[in-house]
């Protein structure tokens, strides 16, 4: 019997393999994709594991993360005792780690490094995302228990910070629509998810549209007044697109605003400028115009449905300006100078036109080039002269050397670490005693795979989880010369500062000290996230500091004090046109938000309207124009575009407070450190600035910097 048994289990046995053979062979069984966001991070420093993600791992990853919220959301509203700052809003702060883990990482690399997967899964994901954050400030069981800690905040023994989440996150609530009633809510879940659809069409629309146009020079005459270097990139540009022996100007900022500055081919600049300044108002696939208006016709219902007048209402509400004629008072305060400044430096250029046998009229696309003939007149300046001295990782170098003298923290290079690009460099950032602060990526060259710009983001923020300080891992984007065979990258002085300007931002999140996530690094009110990254533009204009940083590319020969006291003398040169440009999108960003009506206004007209109102001159137009205002269509600046100006009141004053002591005072240098950089939203702002400088800032030190007073 046992032998019988045992012939039987092997004839059965071999049926079976047989069996599974065929199978094999016939529907082979692929293996289960292994998902890096499902699993712990073996990474160094923790990053994220970039050359194993691929495109195929973020909606399985996206999916999972949301069921996981949920899932923690039902324990949190299902927790049979009574609600407490521990089990429901410290709670909900710890909630969706995988979530925000998949997020982070994509929402980066759809702005640095994307493609068509990534951008379908965009368009996908974001609608999916929008209802999944509804389907949590829209939840009653959950509000209710907010609510009731929040009635108890007075007898609660919380520390500031504390106070701050509990605050933020109730209004969070109350601003996601928790109070409204079912039928609003349906509406406010419409209005989110359109929202979510469109801002994404926007940003691909203007990324489509910029990579699409290539001015392509085939006659050597026709490059006329471009520097060598600019004709070297412009080279390049053209063998990289299959245009061997031309050469090709694109929309990126390292490649036209050049070509505007120093080119001859009047015809050629009128081309150039009008394709930017056309910017998805062409008509087209790529055409923005529909999109920009049915933003701000949702945003103001969505306002209305809130209980606000106005989308920026809602916005400011939560900021330092606090409501609409506050900014629109700030900004006239500045405009009036400005404008009379534009003039003067409009009729400057004119003059140098008529000087040189011309008789047309200043446009638009004259006004760089003949700035930089009357720069070269008055200052014996310009920028072509100054590239050499700014090569682009002594710049870098110099904005670590600012921060190492300030507050001793330094900066190691490491090789051999995940990234998502080889031009991609990463830092390991350390604090006076070694200690690790956290890990910097640097992205600084154009390509057709990222936006325009420059910004700060985050692959991972600061803050405390059971008893463990997670330490932030920050990345600075930027759109600076690219390299050529010859030549290195040799960046103006204006883009010099816009590095300093985004480390300022990379510092706030390095730097951070805080206990929970929603409140630390940059996650501060918009008008007062730019102190901390403007102020590090002072630091990158003194000239102790230039001369650390600014050397020869060839001779490693620091800039001359002739060059710098040129500089020093032009400082205030051509700031009526760029406080101009700049102030005419911010009124033009106030003008879409604060909008009374849900009415669709055809776009073009409504922005002449609006620049027609405050007399922009029409030899300038606004930086940016609403077909490609991606700050505030795509970003989070709407109706938050005034706060760069805002900060820079707060970054002038601020600033005298090392001036008034030395530049690289240790005391003044740890008290902004503790009170601000360090501190993230766990305080209002003005509770923070005072701390730091005693008394309220003034204006008076802005208008000065700026030449207008």
């Amino acid at each position: 019997m046992k032998m019988y048994k045992t012939a039987l289990f092997f004839t059965c046995l071999a049926l079976l393999l047989v069996s599974c053979s065929k199978q094999t062979k016939e529907t082979p069984v692929e293996p289960a994709l292994a998902n890096p966001f499902l699993e712990e991070w073996d990474t160094p420093f923790g990053v994220p594991p970039f050359e194993q993600i691929k495109e195929e791992h973020y909606m399985p990853a996206f999916e999972e993360g949301m069921k996981q919220h949920k899932l923690e959301i039902e324990a949190l509203v299902n927790n049979s005792d009574s609600p407490t700052f521990e089990n429901t809003v410290e709670a909900l702060d710890r909630s969706g780690e995988l979530l925000t883990k998949v997020g982070n990482v994509f929402n980066n690399l759809t702005g640095a490094h994307t493609n068509v997967q990534l951008q379908k899964i965009e368009a996908e994901v974001k609608p999916l995302l929008a209802k999944h954050n509804d389907d949590i400030n829209l939840n009653e069981d959950l509000f209710l228990r907010i609510k009731t800690v929040f009635g108890q905040k007075d007898t609660l023994d919380l520390t500031p910070e504390q106070s701050m989440l509990l605050e933020k996150t109730y209004k969070e609530f109350v601003r996601g629509g928790a109070n409204l009633s079912e039928e609003k809510k349906a509406r406010f879940r419409e209005i989110n998810e359109e929202l979510s659809v469109l801002s994404v069409k926007f940003d691909k629309h203007v990324l489509d549209e910029t990579n699409a146009f290539e001015l392509v020079i085939e006659k050597e005459e026709d490059l006329a007044g471009l520097p060598q270097s600019v004709i070297t990139a412009a080279s390049e540009a053209a063998k990289e697109r299959g245009y061997e022996g031309k050469w090709i100007i694109t929309l990126h900022k390292p490649s036209f605003i050049p070509f505007l500055q120093y080119s001859e081919k009047r015809n050629l600049r009128e081309k150039v400028f009008k394709a930017f300044a056309s910017l998805c108002n062409n008509d087209n696939e790529f055409d923005n115009k529909k999109i920009v208006s049915r933003i701000a016709a949702l945003r103001a219902e969505r306002a209305q449905l809130l209980g606000y007048k106005t989308h920026a209402d809602f916005i400011l509400e939560e900021n330092m300006a606090k409501n609409a004629d506050r900014v629109y008072s700030f900004l006239e305060q500045i405009w009036k100078p400005a404008l009379a400044k534009a003039k003067e430096e409009a009729r400057e250029l004119q003059a140098m036109i008529e000087r040189g046998g011309n008789n047309f009229k200043l446009q638009p696309w004259d006004w760089w080039f003949y700035a930089e003939k009357v720069k070269k007149a008055k200052y014996d300046l310009d920028d072509s002269t100054l590239r050499p001295y700014f090569k682009l990782e002594n710049v870098r170098q110099g904005a670590f050397e600012v921060a190492n003298k300030l507050w001793g923290i330094s900066f190691h290079e490491l090789k051999d670490m995940p990234k998502y690009h080889q031009d991609v460099e990463v830092v390991e950032v350390r604090d006076v005693d070694g200690s690790h602060i956290g890990i910097l990526y640097l992205d600084y060259f154009p390509r057709a795979s990222k936006q325009g710009g420059a910004w700060k983001n985050a692959y991972r923020k600061q803050f405390r989880r059971n008893g463990k300080d997670i330490r932030p891992v920050i990345v600075n984007v930027g759109n600076f010369t690219k390299p050529t065979a010859d030549t290195p990258s040799l960046i103006s002085f204006d883009h010099a500062l816009t590095l300093f300007h985004e480390f300022g931002h990379a510092l706030h999140g390095l730097l951070s000290d805080c206990t929970y996530e929603k409140l630390s690094g940059s996650d501060v009110p918009r008008d007062f996230v730019e102190l901390p990254s403007q102020i590090m533009e002072n630091w990158a204009s003194a000239p102790e500091v230039i001369k650390s940083y600014a050397r020869h590319y060839e001779t490693g020969k620091p800039i001359p004090d002739e060059l710098l006291e040129k500089i020093k003398k032009s400082r205030h040169f051509n700031q009526g046109f760029e406080t101009v440009e700049y102030l005419a999108s911010s009124f033009l960003d106030m003008e879409w938000h604060t909008l009374t009506e849900a009415e669709e206004m055809e776009c073009t007209e409504f922005e002449s309207t609006a620049m027609e109102k405050i007399g922009l001159i029409p030899e300038i137009i606004p930086r940016w124009r609403s077909t490609y205002f991606g700050h505030i269509f795509a970003g989070g600046y709407a109706s938050g575009y005034y706060s760069y100006i805002w900060a820079e009141v707060l970054d002038s004053d601020a600033f005298e407070a090392f001036k008034e002591t030395s530049l690289f005072d240790k005391e003044t240098a740890q008290s902004f450190r503790e009170n601000i950089l360090e501190r993230g939203g766990t305080e209002e702002p003005m509770t923070l600035y005072l701390r730091f400088r005693g008394a309220e800032p003034k204006i008076e030190p802005l208008l000065k910097k700026r030449g207008l007073l």
